[in-house]
């Protein structure tokens, strides 16, 4: 088969299972385990894979510089991203959660602006305030009234400090990535982020108690370690060996329209017009933020 089909069908396996995530994670949280203590589960798990999947590769050393760079990079992608996540998610509605972290370009733009000093379009400035308005929107109002969300205005705000979140950390991280094996990479950014979830997971874990969780919640938590957080890693990385970064990107459009179906049949979630507004108007900003911007200087020809 065409390693270009491979890839594209890899990418949307996981583009499906982080759609389907958002009902998957939202079940276990925070009726059976507490945000905190599941993001536990999930970076020790995700840890532990990690680790026993380097041993299967050629080793390779960190300079003793790049630990510190990695610390924070884990700190932003992997502890206050997906601690804010979870948490978010745990009061806020699977729909509303997944239109919000379509706002991660934006923020990837913004933190590349303030960081690297990259010069930014007024077309994407314009989508950076429309994005901005339409979280805006979703968070004050997007899950009012929605038995499943018991805050979603500070749900939805967490959620968007996910995104946010992520996007510095893909400004901190793409040196890192370039230079070290992604195995190599990912298993110290988990093992960092593990050491910064434990103080906040403790106290929650202590209060868990497992011999009452249902068999299916179980099933619920190990698709998140296994596929949301591995699976989704390795099928990207493999896509984006194979694909543009902009084909790949694309995707993430994807995520929100397999949230809200699969929310919708199993009755998680429901839609309003807030939520559809909003939708419209962060894809109206994403989409300017995104959009190649056509160069305004002329090309001079070539003379010998």
């Amino acid at each position: 088969m065409n390693k270009r089909i491979v890839a594209l069908i890899a990418v949307s396996i996981a583009t499906l299972i982080y759609g389907v995530n958002y009902t998957i994670a939202k079940e276990v949280m925070p009726l059976h385990i507490k945000p905190y203590a599941f993001i536990f589960l999930r970076v020790a798990g995700a840890t532990i894979i990690f680790w026993i999947a380097g041993l299967f590769i050629k080793q390779q050393k960190i300079a003793k510089g790049d630990y510190k760079k990695i610390l924070f990079a884990a700190f932003f992608g992997t502890a206050l991203n997906m601690l804010a996540f979870f948490k978010g998610l745990s009061l806020t509605t699977p729909i509303s959660a997944s239109v919000i972290m379509v706002t991660s370009p934006i923020m990837v733009l913004i933190f590349s602006s303030i960081i690297i000093k990259k010069p930014i379009e007024k077309q994407r400035i314009l989508g950076i305030f429309i994005g901005l308005i339409g979280a805006i929107l979703l968070i004050t109002y997007g899950s009012a009234n929605n038995r499943n969300a018991t805050n979603s205005s500070l749900g939805n705000f967490l959620v968007f400090v996910n995104a946010a979140s992520y996007g510095l950390y893909l400004v901190l991280a793409k040196n890192l990535i370039a230079k070290y094996h992604p195995i190599v990479f990912v298993k110290w950014l988990y093992l960092f982020g593990l050491i910064f979830v434990i103080p906040f997971s403790y106290k929650e874990l202590t209060t868990v108690t497992w011999q009452d969780i249902p068999t299916g919640i179980y099933w619920n938590i190990g698709y998140v370690i296994l596929f949301t957080t591995c699976i989704t890693y390795l099928f990207n990385l493999y896509g984006l060996t194979k694909l543009k970064p902009t084909t790949v990107s694309v995707f993430i459009y994807l995520q929100p329209v397999i949230a809200t179906i699969y929310a919708l049949i199993v009755g998680s979630d429901s839609l309003n017009l807030v939520k559809i507004s909003a939708t419209i108007i962060i894809f109206l900003g994403v989409f300017l933020v995104t959009k190649q911007v056509k160069s305004k200087t002329p090309i001079k020809s070539k003379t010998n």
